[in-house]
């Protein structure tokens, strides 16, 4: 089923030698042996993709669309056959991936649209004024362009959405940028079946063979090689905050630094206020077990960290937490790492002097065991410790009980970067809510009111990002169609013959596409 190769720039390659992806449902290894990738093979994969970069980044963006298509096509082609190793290599269930996948081409479709509409280009364009004085000015149009070869790596937690084909991928071909990507090592089957689509939509559609390669195993040297390489442009990474900033501190020290987009760490606070609370206190814990532990807990947008005022209904809502989730069965983790690591941080927790540990099992039959737990601790021990802001990576939260509102401020001002930000409110809650908002602005990139933070929706107005730790840049997103901006840089055009410039700002308009004329926007025909 599995050729366990390296796709680079159109071929099917070995390495020296190979590694098995584990099995976390049963905690043995899955039989298909792939190659593990060298420094050698990623210097051939980002030249190959060097070569085609400026042919790729010149292209309509329609034909870029109609490959977008194109590798969406296959993807669906393929469906079964990707779920049915998904679950093998992640032990996610079947339902959760084939949701996966409809994001994945989801959003394919969704950058297929977007480069087609045009606007992403910021065509702005102000003709010469030879006449006026004291100088006159020259004709300068601006718009956006292709950094070049990318890489890129795949996610553990998100086999398809965050992988081989998922949102970095989508957004840097869309973008007109070549992509290496270093496929992560428990998903390598899934890696090479998403790969496979990818070369037969690179067939279909005509586009040069460098465009796409699939780099696998290889461990950290080979990612390491990856980012430093003098030809990639750009990086986008899903990972942990320490493999991420070691990767940041090598692409921001090359000779030539680069932007290294890197989503990393976050425990994504909860505030209850009190007005709610006091009527809902049960129906949140019950929401708040089910956001904390669906994927056994390992969604980047898990809400681990959760604050409410110390009182009665803070009583009911932990009574009902702990009913809840001891009904939940521990579950299988994404790797004996991930479960390892969560296990090493709730075990540090447990022994923690400042907390108490109001719930935690841990299940011993042999797999990668991801069994819930919840802790508690004061808002003024949580603030002399700030050691405890740590990610929990997997199905736990800490309960943070404030003394007053005016503390549940104050803890809101020194919360660090985090992805989202949740306030749940009644009516009554109004001046609390927005009094807490600013706050959650500067530390967070998407805020809800009532609702859970798991699941991000593939849209426009979308922020998946926010101060670091959560990520590397906290003006960019990985999901939504503004994630495009992070693989282009604005070119401006200075006294240009119309001949020679880029379509998108020719006079005339022909890529027909909204933009800035002599300050004043022109509608696409």
């Amino acid at each position: 089923m599995f050729s366990g190769k390296h796709y680079i720039a159109g071929e099917w390659i070995d390495g020296p030698d190979t590694f098995q992806a584990d099995n976390p449902a049963t905690g043995g290894k899955l039989p298909t042996k792939f190659y593990n990738s060298t420094t050698q093979i990623v210097d051939q994969a980002v030249i190959a993709a060097d070569r085609c970069a400026e042919e790729f980044a010149s292209m309509l963006p329609a034909k870029r669309a109609e490959f977008l298509r194109a590798i969406a096509d296959e993807i669906d082609a393929r469906g079964e056959e990707i779920t049915e190793i998904g679950n093998l290599e992640s032990a996610l269930p079947a339902a959760r991936l084939t949701g996966e996948h409809g994001r994945t081409v989801g959003q394919l479709r969704f950058f297929a649209d977007w480069i087609e509409e045009g606007s992403w280009l910021e065509a702005r364009i102000e003709t010469a004024q030879p006449d006026r004085q004291p100088l006159p000015k020259p004709d300068i149009r601006v718009m956006n362009k292709a950094l070049g070869p990318v890489g890129v790596f795949g996610a553990s937690n998100f086999p398809l959405a965050f992988s081989t084909a998922g949102g970095d991928t989508a957004s840097a071909l869309a973008a007109g940028c070549p992509v290496v990507l270093k496929g992560h090592p428990a998903h390598p089957g899934t890696a090479e079946l998403v790969a496979l689509a990818i070369a037969a939509a690179i067939q279909k559609t005509d586009m040069p063979k460098g465009v796409f390669s699939l780099i696998q195993g290889g461990g950290n040297e080979v990612g390491q090689a990856l980012v430093s390489h003098p030809l990639i442009k750009a990086v986008g990474f899903t990972g942990s905050t320490k493999g991420g900033r070691a990767l940041f501190d090598i692409a921001v020290s090359r000779p030539e630094p680069i932007p290294f987009y890197g989503e990393l760490g976050s425990n994504n606070p909860v505030f209850l206020l009190p007005k709610l609370m006091g009527d809902k206190a049960s129906d949140l814990a019950k929401g708040w077990v089910a956001s904390l532990t669906m994927g056994v807990g390992q969604f980047c947008t898990n809400p681990g960290l959760l604050i409410a005022l110390k009182g009665a209904d803070l009583e009911t809502f932990v009574d009902k937490a702990v009913s809840e989730l001891g009904q939940i069965d521990g579950m299988a983790m994404l790797t004996d790492r991930v479960s390892g690591a969560y296990h090493d941080i709730t075990d540090a927790m447990t022994k923690h002097g400042k907390v108490t540990c109001v719930l935690k099992r841990r299940d011993s039959d042999g797999k990668f065991d991801g069994s819930p737990a919840i802790f508690r601790i004061t808002a003024a021990d949580w603030q002399a410790n700030p050691e405890l802001a740590e990610e929990m990576f997997g199905p736990a939260g800490i309960i943070v009980e404030c003394e007053s509102v005016d503390e549940m401020l104050a803890l809101s001002s020194s919360l660090i970067g985090q992805l989202t930000a949740t306030i749940h409110m009644a009516d009554g809650d109004a001046d609390l809510a927005n009094a807490l908002r600013p706050a959650l602005e500067k530390c967070a990139g998407r805020i809800l009111i009532n609702g859970w933070p798991t699941g991000v929706e593939v849209c426009h107005s979308m922020v998946h990002g926010g101060p670091y730790p959560a990520s590397t840049d906290s003006r960019s997103t990985s999901v939504g169609s503004l994630a495009i901006k992070r693989f282009v840089r604005p070119v401006s055009y200075q006294s240009f013959p119309d001949a020679l410039l880029p379509d998108a700002i020719k006079d005339g308009n022909p890529l027909n596409i909204l933009r800035l004329v002599d300050g004043k926007w022109q509608m696409p025909a």
